[in-house]
């Protein structure tokens, strides 16, 4: 009889002690950064009226995300990731310290503030990649979509939770409590994660260097159709999705009665509605396959956006709102998981920090376009804009990706001999070359699966990639790969997956020698000419 399905709770990773210990600090790390970001903007407008430095506030809370994404995600690839995460927390707390004793002492000033809103940054740049690369070591495969949904009710009840708690603390108590109660959880998170106890297994061939890792993480996502297929996605959705939440001050202002009341109720709402849906995704996706839900969620947005737009006072507004707050979650949510089953774990803080930033760009622009839009005709004609095209876009992009539910196994597997060396190879640029011997009839199914090879040797690392054939010998094929250096073409080994050893398979079915291909490796020498 077949065994019967795993039965899946929202709260399963919720019994996992380590996660659970890590959710709780993710949780207040993030009402932390919303209590900051209130606090500071509410700081520069008792210290000046001038628009453009309260402006300035939120880039410099964004900006290091752009500056620091790859960097940050490539040093929680090669470092002990607990230790990282450590030291970003640390990093936050010390910059909400200094925060403190700027403004208690009286010497903060708006070029100062930005200073540090862009330093606490950094921290929030750095923090998140590791996070995110840390979740899937903590639960099971099967519970990543809980986990993740867990993560989004974590960010959503912060965004509740943390400028509630500012506003509170700024009303009775003045600016610098804020930071002083920011610096103190920060601390405690910290410590908190100090009692989590990783096995770190360094490489036997070292820590990679950092640009070489970049490098990888670029490449990598270049090479991987399906990942760049969800980055496309989440760019749209992020990029329209926006638009809501940047004039949403606004709309809640053209109310009938309406005020900073009316705008903290319509957010709140969105948060309560993200909430909800996060605790019933693992129901949906029962009920219908990702790359529908994501779909019915877009439009599911659009439609509540097009509703607020016009909706002419908070009994209308508010049921769209926990609505878009479902749809927000359930598309994010989806496309997170996507993100996440597309990468092994040796590239997975780059991938996911190049995911953040398609993020973060993307609503950056669209916060901009549509702006202008609504300044050119009005409000509720941006809103209506941004919902059809937001819609429209993403039935486009699903009709032109290739069907997203064919996964790759990415499982780790050492099926391929690690070459030993009868003398320690020079440190040029290693290039490998594999001969096949195939039926030149077949030579299309073969050109075809050779590509398929190609990006799995970028994918890995390697520097160039080409198929040679013999002239004089029609059915004879020279597949030759470079590599940066014998060490780093000894790393390709350890990022072997199940799929790659089913690719080979596959190529060797093509080729027809008595002996299997042959191999060589070769280093390029450095000649020094006279």
């Amino acid at each position: 009889m077949p065994a019967e399905p795993e039965k899946l709770s929202a709260w399963d990773p919720i019994k996992v002690p380590v996660f659970r210990m890590l959710w709780s600090t993710w949780l207040v790390a993030n009402t932390c950064m919303w209590m900051n970001d209130v606090a500071a903007a509410w700081l520069m407008t008792s210290m000046t009226t001038s628009p453009i430095w309260v402006a300035l506030v939120q880039s410099a809370s964004t900006l290091p995300v752009f500056l620091l994404g790859l960097p940050s995600g490539a040093l929680a690839d090669i470092l002990d990731r607990r230790r990282y995460f450590i030291m970003t927390q640390f990093w936050v707390a010390a910059v909400a310290t200094l925060l403190c004793v700027t403004v208690i002492s009286g010497v903060m000033t708006p070029p100062l503030l930005l200073a540090l809103t862009f330093a606490n940054g950094i921290g929030l740049a750095m923090r998140w990649p590791v996070f995110s690369a840390i979740v899937p070591e903590l639960v099971k495969r099967s519970h990543l979509p809980a986990a993740l949904a867990l993560n989004g009710v974590a960010m959503n009840a912060s965004r509740i939770i943390g400028p509630l708690l500012a506003g509170a603390l700024i009303a009775s108590a003045g600016t610098e409590y804020v930071f002083v109660l920011n610096a103190v959880l920060s601390v405690i998170s910290g410590l908190v994660i100090m009692r989590w106890r990783r096995n770190h297994v360094p490489s036997p061939l070292g820590r990679e260097r950092l640009v070489s890792a970049m490098r990888v993480g670029l490449q990598f996502v270049r090479q991987s159709s399906r990942l760049r297929a969800v980055l496309l996605q989440v760019s749209l959705f992020f990029f329209h999705s926006t638009a809501l939440l940047a004039l949403l001050p606004l709309v809640a202002r053209n109310m009938h009665g309406g005020d900073a009341g009316t705008f903290t109720l319509l957010l709140a709402s969105m948060g309560i509605g993200a909430i909800v849906a996060a605790l019933n995704l693992a129901r949906l996706r029962q009920l219908m396959p990702r790359d529908t839900l994501v779909l019915r969620s877009t439009i599911a947005q659009s439609l509540s956006t097009a509703v607020v737009a016009f909706a002419p006072n908070i009994y209308v507004a508010v049921p769209a709102m926990l609505l878009n707050g479902a749809a927000w979650i359930s598309c994010a949510n989806s496309l997170s998981v996507s993100a996440q089953l597309s990468l092994p774990d040796w590239v997975r803080a780059r991938g996911m920090s190049m995911y953040q930033m398609s993020i973060m760009g993307a609503s950056a622009l669209g916060a901009a376009l549509w702006g202008q839009i609504a300044t050119m005709t009005s409000i509720a004609v941006g809103l209506l804009v941004a919902a059809v095209s937001g819609t429209a876009a993403m039935l486009l992009a699903q009709r032109r990706i290739v069907d997203l539910s064919i996964e790759e196994d990415l499982t780790p597997s050492r099926e391929f001999k690690v070459p030993v060396p009868h003398a320690p190879p020079g440190a040029g640029n290693v290039v490998v070359t594999i001969e096949y011997l195939i039926d030149p009839a077949r030579s299309d199914g073969f050109h075809a699966l050779m590509q398929e090879s190609r990006r799995s040797r970028l994918r890995q690392g390697a520097l160039e990639w080409e198929l040679l054939r013999d002239i004089g010998h029609p059915g004879r094929y020279l597949e030759q790969i470079t590599d940066e250096s014998w060490t780093e073409h000894l790393r390709r080994f350890d990022r072997v997956t199940a799929s790659d050893v089913a690719l080979r398979e596959r190529k060797l079915a093509f080729h027809i020698g008595e002996e299997p291909p042959v191999v060589r490796r070769c280093v390029i020498e450095d000649l020094v000419r006279s």
